[in-house]
């Protein structure tokens, strides 16, 4: 009882069954009432004859003095055809009733001796026949049909026929309102038992499940909700699987040299000098700078990165950056050059950010660009937006390579491989950075013809 399709079922039916059966009990008695009326319309037919013996009578005696006497005679009478016999209350109509009012209304005579006395409206005498007597009405004539009264002979039959044809069809009706009851039942929770299901396997840990989008519009909205969590829940348990061969893959080797140099140190192979230590430390904070890059980049590809959006002068930015790097690419042998207006419309980002990606594509472009090359920082309008580009003249990168250049950790051609100066993730978190800030980031590049990366800023509106 607790199943969806069972109590669709059950509502179904209860309904088709209360629908039917009042549409049954009102046909038949619309049914044996107009019948009725059918019944009686004839009777009054056959009264029209009888009219004119009663102004005779009338006329005669200039009263209805001993008019119910004489009724009852004819009814008497019936069996052999005469006079009033062809009006007799058991006549073709079975039960149905004569009456004789007078002028007034008054019922003089009733076949069935039930109504004698009492008065008749005005609109049953609208639709009685008339007594006339020298254009004066003296009397109303009419036939009764009792409401609740048994019909006798072929009538009683007929209508029986008529309300066993009603209930025949009631029970077809109500045989097929349950047969569509359970389809529609079955339908409409089939998509909610799928949704259900996924649902069941998604707990038992297969994420990959997912629910068929079909039913009606409220099943299909939950079915492609569902859907989207699901792929969510993939999403983010891919990312942690991810992260954690990351760290296991880029924490063994700094790990791996402090616990030989460690033990080497603890056996006497090295001496505990200044040197040493300065190893030591140095991979540490390779080991910090891992961690640290490797959290920022986790928040930014589950969306949980903090992000002050606000107006930002680009060439502010770029100008600040640029000089940050004045020693390192003198250090390098790299002539560092920034070509950006300083008039460039502000733009719509995280200040700190921005600084972010700018700093780690030129760390990569410096970091590669051959001895005597160059790095150039642009930044221009381009259709609607400002492009920012980091350039080098370095060795460049194949075309089979390029596909893979923002991925965690990539290992490519030696010549663009991360050393020790890098954590292998720069490029990763600038793409994150920048897509988390409505931007659109990219890379030109071909084997000897250097490296150009690219992103795109938001005006601010």
């Amino acid at each position: 009882m607790k199943r969806l399709s069972v109590r669709l079922t059950l509502a179904i039916v209860a309904t088709t069954l209360l629908a039917v059966g009042v549409v049954a009990l009102l046909a038949n008695r619309a049914a044996g009432s107009e019948f009725r009326r059918y019944l009686a319309a004839g009777q009054m037919a056959s009264v029209q004859s009888l009219a004119p013996e009663l102004a005779a009578y009338y006329a005669a005696q200039g009263s209805w003095d001993g008019i119910a006497a004489q009724l009852d005679d004819a009814t008497g009478a019936a069996a052999r055809g005469r006079g009033f016999g062809a009006m007799n209350a058991h006549g073709a109509g079975g039960m149905h009733m004569l009456q004789l009012a007078d002028a007034t209304g008054t019922i003089l005579y009733d076949s069935m001796g039930q109504a004698t006395g009492a008065k008749i409206s005005r609109a049953a005498q609208a639709a009685a026949i008339p007594i006339q007597v020298d254009g004066a009405t003296v009397g109303f004539l009419r036939v009764v049909t009792p409401g609740s009264a048994q019909l006798a002979g072929a009538e009683q039959v007929f209508l029986d026929r008529i309300n066993l044809a009603v209930l025949t069809g009631a029970a077809i009706a109500l045989l097929m309102g349950g047969i569509v009851g359970v389809l529609l039942a079955r339908t409409l929770a089939a998509p909610l038992g799928q949704v259900s299901a996924a649902a069941s396997a998604i707990a038992a840990g297969d994420l990959s499940q997912r629910a068929p989008e079909r039913g009606t519009a409220e099943t299909e909205a939950l079915a492609r909700s569902f859907n989207q969590m699901a792929e969510n829940l993939e999403q983010a348990e891919q990312l942690r699987r991810n992260l954690l061969a990351d760290v296991a893959h880029e924490l063994r080797t700094p790990l791996t040299v402090i616990q030989g140099n460690l033990q080497a140190l603890l056996d006497g192979v090295y001496p505990l000098e200044r040197a040493e230590i300065a190893i030591l430390y140095d991979e540490t904070r390779l080991l910090s700078r891992l961690v640290a890059d490797l959290c920022e980049l986790a928040q930014a590809e589950a969306g949980q990165l903090q992000l002050n959006l606000g107006p930002v002068n680009a060439a502010a930015v770029l100008a600040q950056t640029v000089d940050s790097f004045a020693l390192l690419a003198q250090e390098n042998q790299v002539d560092l050059h920034l070509d950006a207006s300083a008039e460039l419309p502000l733009i719509l980002a995280d200040p700190d950010r921005l600084a972010q990606v700018v700093r780690n594509l030129i760390a990569n472009a410096v970091r590669h660009a051959a001895p005597g090359g160059h790095v150039h920082v642009t930044g221009q309008p381009l259709a609607g937006r400002l492009r920012i580009s980091v350039a080098d003249d370095g060795p460049g990168i194949p075309a089979v390579d390029l596909p893979h250049v923002f991925d965690r950790f990539w290992r490519g051609d030696p010549a663009r491989r991360r050393d020790g100066s890098g954590s292998g993730l720069g490029l990763a978190i600038a793409k994150t950075l920048v897509e988390a800030q409505g931007g659109q980031i990219g890379v030109t590049s071909g084997p000897g013809r250097g490296t150009e990366f690219w992103f795109d800023c938001v005006f601010l509106r």
